[in-house]
């Protein structure tokens, strides 16, 4: 699907434009603390006309026909481009954790970013490290996250393939 971009966008989050818009697929999740999983993921960047993304992202955990049986984490935050196309990142997940993540972006719709630093509530899993990647690859917003956390070394947590969505589509779930 062709994207337009919006004449209020920032000129600094021009380099980014190709991700600004809603994005909605499905992915898989496994990790050795826990059983394999596949989930469903909407993804939204928007803005406001400020030199920032606005991010949201939310998950449902599928069964094995495809059937959402329990919504899953959700993440809000912001990503700040900075100069020589540097991305400041600031999330926050609904399972009681927030990070701070440093990252580049190239002109090939391309973002790497490695996490920063971390703050975990009393009640939740400490994360120590993470890597992730996003990427446009045939039209698709390809999403991969890997992370240290609970004793383990990095490695593969979660990945999805999402598809650009229609702007005046609204959120089914």
């Amino acid at each position: 699907m062709a994207f337009k971009i919006d004449e209020n966008l920032h000129p600094e989050l021009m380099p980014l434009a190709w991700i600004v818009g809603m994005w909605r697929g499905t992915g898989r999740g496994e990790y050795p603390t826990m059983q394999p999983f596949t989930f469903e993921q909407e993804v939204v960047f928007n803005h406001d006309g400020r030199n920032f993304l606005n991010y949201f992202s939310r998950t449902w955990i599928l069964d094995e026909t495809g059937k959402v049986i329990k919504a899953g984490p959700s993440e809000t935050g912001f990503w700040r481009p900075k100069e020589n196309k540097t991305l400041e990142v600031i999330l926050a997940h609904s399972n009681g954790i927030a990070e701070g993540w440093v990252g580049v972006y190239d002109d090939q719709t391309r973002i790497q970013l490695a996490m920063d630093q971390g703050y975990s509530a009393p009640s939740a899993n400490i994360v120590t490290q993470g890597s992730r990647l996003y990427g446009l690859v045939e039209g698709e917003l390809f999403y991969s996250y890997d992370m240290a956390a609970e004793g383990q070394t990095l490695q593969a947590y979660v990945w999805s393939t999402l598809k650009r969505q229609d702007v005046d589509r609204k959120s089914t779930r």
